[in-house]
């Protein structure tokens, strides 16, 4: 991993005690931790072979689980593994508002982003008839729950996330597209508003529009320009973006047992009330074979493979999850929703020569997307026939989908005959963070943002360091053709992209996608309103489910910046190289001891001693396993206490440096006493060191840690799921190099990695 990749595992997905304390000591245990929670959800005799499959998925970054599934899976954490939710609808009355705020304040508190339409509360200055009172409209609660939403740490780690939506026709939606522009207001919201087929008719028509609520028309304003005041708005500080709903609602698998009205914070997932999704993400990036040459190709079969293996793995996160809400689990056990998607799109693009938005590039994006929509597909099919479809599957009504009657013809008549695990399959999130963790890639389908940047990093010592932070296809090309190679012409940024290729990419991506996409659309500063404007017109005449743009501006600033832009990170501690090859080399940092640990104590009768010994063993989780940590040993007599002092401190060291420590025991029963040893319980022990060794083992014995009395080290699961997913994943891991000439023109032949270019080859 590079740097920035450890920084991002440790600070974000690496799973520590409360007290900071690393309980995963690398990357793959993080992965180990992940696969085998998981495959608590598959049957018994099939746990051991899923959690090998998805952590070697896992294995070069090349299936990467969303972020809260990575940070708390198998942690026991009393969260979420879910990103996304929409909450229920909020009823018109104060009781039941303030009901739905203590459930937003609950999801939130377990680590979920949620989405709400404010649609349902009457508009400002309307009658609260039995109070005599007016209403205070929609926004005056957005505030509450953004005020709310400040005081909230999603499971300890990040403020909350929040969608907050409006109808195009509700009477306060003017107020509502101006809200942004008051500087720190509702600043923990996205705001998008919920745009019908109906509204865009009439904004071509020029017709006047109607504001509504309960059935009133309260105004009536021209449509047209009630779009310009929307377009203005984000033009100038970025919100709100639009979402249109209808065609979500048209394009809906489960139209038949659903109504959408809102989405997740960042759009990906149109979701039913109670609605949650999980999402994961296959690396393009790491797919691609013999990057940079005319060969250069997406190994679709891995791609195919991988899409299956995610299915499952997801499906079976739904199952060993906690929920904030039970309406959110019965939602989601009911339908089974996930959302599989990709991300390095743009990095693979430019591995295989192609410019992000040209022709070119968009057929091929609809291709790749198309193989992972069809391949995840099959494999919900195939699940549904081990296991059953989702309980709201209604065969008849399923299939009149428009989505599924897009599918090849063997997938409908699978669906038909066995139904479907998952009623919608396929997302494509923002995949910020993840994207950063494994190498820099490209997220999601956006662009690459810039080619390189400068990250700085505070050091212990208060000072900063500057790191140069390169994108991973800009690294891959580098590496094979020096550093001082210019970049060839497609090798194009979001800094110089026409906003009308990002519609083209997204709208392409969102053919084969049956949810929705996280996608912005970056504008420069000078561009025009009016072609501002046609982006908008262009998204919805191109199909596309909503639309995000970023122009930056005076309220919001930029929110990335390709040139020079600081990232605090947590101060590491810094390890020096030794100067000369004399000095001391740690193989590996101690265990810190947490605040409270498990144990026992045990004791011990020596024959020839008045005073019994006491043995206390404390012990650590680490991964679920339960490991020696130190070890207290006591007696009342003094002619012991030197001695046991040394070995109290000894075998404690010993048992936090980690590891097979249970080499500690036979040292310890091999220890003969000059001057005899005893009979205990019918066997002659030749010490009493070599009894404390007993002790020791008996208590490794029942904690699970040997397999038993004179045996080794038991089988650790993680361990074992560990070493044979970096085995089957690294065999699969692309693009590989040659060690000798640096090709990437290198394939497997009988197990053997050949260099097709110099002959060189190595073999496992």
């Amino acid at each position: 991993m590079t740097t920035l990749s450890e920084d991002i595992w440790d600070m974000k997905y690496r799973f520590k005690a409360p007290d900071g304390t690393a309980l995963d000591r690398t990357v793959e245990q993080s992965w180990a931790r992940v696969a085998l929670a998981a495959a608590r959800a598959e049957a018994p005799e099939r746990r051991r072979a899923c959690a090998l499959q998805f952590a070697a998925a896992f294995i070069g970054h090349r299936f990467l689980p969303a972020g809260r599934i990575l940070a708390s899976a198998g942690t026991d954490r009393d969260v979420t593994l879910f990103n996304c939710f929409v909450m229920g609808r909020i009823p018109d009355d104060l009781s039941g508002i303030f009901d739905h705020l203590r459930e937003a304040a609950l999801t939130m508190q377990q680590g979920g982003g949620i989405g709400y339409d404010f649609s349902t509360l009457r508009p400002q200055g309307a009658p609260v008839k039995r109070i005599g009172a007016d209403a205070s409209g929609p926004l005056s609660f957005m505030d509450v729950w953004d005020s709310m939403c400040r005081t909230i740490m999603s499971a300890g780690a990040r403020r909350g996330a929040m969608m907050g939506m409006l109808r195009c026709d509700h009477p306060d939606i003017e107020a509502f597209v101006d809200a942004k522009r008051a500087p720190g207001r509702m600043s923990n919201f996205n705001l998008s508003v919920l745009v019908t087929d109906a509204f865009m008719e009439a904004v071509a028509a020029d017709k006047p529009w109607d504001l509504v609520f309960d059935g009133k028309i309260y105004r009536t304003c021209s449509a047209r320009g009630l779009w310009d005041r929307i377009m203005r708005a984000t033009y100038e500080v970025a919100e709100p973006g639009v979402i249109f709903i209808d065609r979500i609602n048209a394009l809906n698998n489960l139209s038949y047992c659903e109504t959408i009205t809102a989405t997740n914070p960042c759009g990906e997932q149109p979701l039913p009330p109670y609605g949650a999704c999980l999402l994961g993400s296959i690396n393009l990036a790491k797919l691609v074979q013999r990057p940079f040459t005319d060969a250069a190709a997406l190994d679709e079969a891995e791609l195919a493979r991988l899409s299956a293996v995610a299915v499952r793995f997801l499906d079976d996160v739904i199952d060993i999850s906690h929920y904030p809400l039970i309406e959110q689990e019965k939602e989601a056990q009911a339908k089974r929703r996930i959302g599989l998607g990709v991300t390095g799109l743009a990095d693979a693009l430019l591995m295989t020569g192609l410019r992000y938005g040209s022709d070119a590039a968009v057929a091929q994006t609809g291709r790749w997307l198309q193989a992972l929509q069809h391949a995840a597909y099959r494999a919900s099919v195939e699940l549904a026939r081990e296991k059953g479809a989702f309980a709201l599957f209604d065969r008849d009504q399923y299939l009149k989908g428009e989505v599924i009657r897009a599918l090849p013809r063997d997938i409908r008549d699978a669906i038909a005959e066995h139904g479907i695990r998952n009623a919608l399959v396929t997302s494509i999130a923002p995949t910020g963070t993840i994207s950063l963790f494994a190498g820099n890639v490209s997220s999601g389908i956006e662009p690459v943002f810039a080619m390189s940047y400068t990250r700085k990093v505070l050091m212990p010592d208060g000072s900063r360091s500057e790191q140069e932070v390169v994108d991973y296809a800009v690294a891959r090309f580098r590496e094979k053709f020096g550093p001082d190679t210019p970049l060839p012409e497609h090798f194009a940024d979001a800094q110089t992209l026409a906003p009308l290729d990002h519609v083209r990419m997204q709208a392409e991506a969102q053919k084969h996608v049956d949810s929705s996409i996280s996608k912005t659309i970056n504008c420069p500063v000078d561009i025009g309103f009016e072609a501002f404007k046609d982006i908008y017109a262009e998204a919805y005449r191109q199909g596309c489910k909503g639309c995000t743009t970023y122009r930056p501006n005076a309220v919001t600033g930029a929110v990335l910046e390709a040139r020079d832009p600081v990232e605090k990170v947590e101060t590491l501690p810094v390890t020096e190289t030794p100067s000369n090859p004399g000095d001391v080399i740690y193989i590996s940092e101690p265990l810190e001891r947490p605040d409270s640990l498990p144990g026992q104590t045990y004791k011990l009768k020596w024959p020839d001693s008045p005073h019994a010994i006491y043995v206390t063993m404390n012990d650590v989780i680490i991964a679920g396993r339960r490991r020696p940590f130190e070890i207290f040993i006591n007696s009342k007599n003094m002619e012991h206490y030197a001695w046991t002092v040394a070995l109290t401190r000894m075998i404690s060291a010993v048992f936090r440096r980690g590891g097979d420590v249970s080499f500690v025991v036979e040292e310890l029963k091999a220890v003969f006493d000059p001057r005899g040893g005893a009979w205990m319980k019918g066997r002659y022990v030749p010490s009493i060191l070599a009894a404390i060794g007993g002790v020791i083992e008996r208590h490794m014995v029942e904690t699970g840690f040997i397999e038993g009395e004179g045996m080794g080290l038991a089988a650790d699961p993680a361990a074992e799921i560990v070493a044979e997913a970096i085995a089957v994943g690294e065999t699969r891991t692309a693009p590989a190099t040659c060690p000798s000439c640096g090709s990437y023109h290198t394939t497997l032949r009988e197990g053997c990695q050949v260099c097709l270019d110099c002959g060189h080859s190595k073999c496992g």
